[in-house]
């Protein structure tokens, strides 16, 4: 019964605080850790000796092994970056640009059923021709593409 009983107002707000920034800087710490472990493996010109030897480096001794490398290689960490951002927006880019030019060939249901009252005022089909081929058009536009 002699415990004492922590209550909020135990914990002053300057507490907190540190609390909170050292708890936002491992978090950081641990993203910057994971950052380097998939440079690491990411780099094609290291050997696999080299590789082993600084995930052992980053693991063994965490905070020397991540800031050495940072420091050693964080030029070449940020430079494979970006090529894999820019390569990565390349294969968007040409995959927007094949999709749009699949869309854009196909005329729309609209453009069909103009084309195909054409047909009918100048009698090249039928009315029943028309009709089976307007519903063939309009099932084939409401159906998701």
């Amino acid at each position: 019964m002699d415990t004492p009983e922590y209550l909020a107002y135990d914990y002053p707000l300057l507490s907190a605080f540190w609390t909170m920034l050292w708890f936002v800087l491992l978090v950081m710490w641990f993203v910057l850790l994971f950052k380097v472990i998939v440079d690491v493996f990411r780099d094609d010109s290291l050997s696999g000796w080299a590789k082993a030897g600084w995930l052992v480096f980053a693991i063994a001794l965490p905070f020397l092994g991540v800031f050495v490398y940072v420091v050693a290689r964080g030029k070449g960490m940020g430079q494979r970056e970006m090529a894999e951002a820019r390569e990565r927006q390349a294969a968007f880019d040409s995959y927007v640009r094949e999709t749009a030019a699949t869309a854009q060939s196909r005329p729309s249901s609209a453009q069909e059923l103009a084309r195909l009252s054409e047909l009918r005022n100048h009698g090249d089909i039928t009315d029943d021709e028309f009709r089976r081929a307007k519903e063939q058009v309009l099932t084939s536009s409401s159906t998701p593409r």
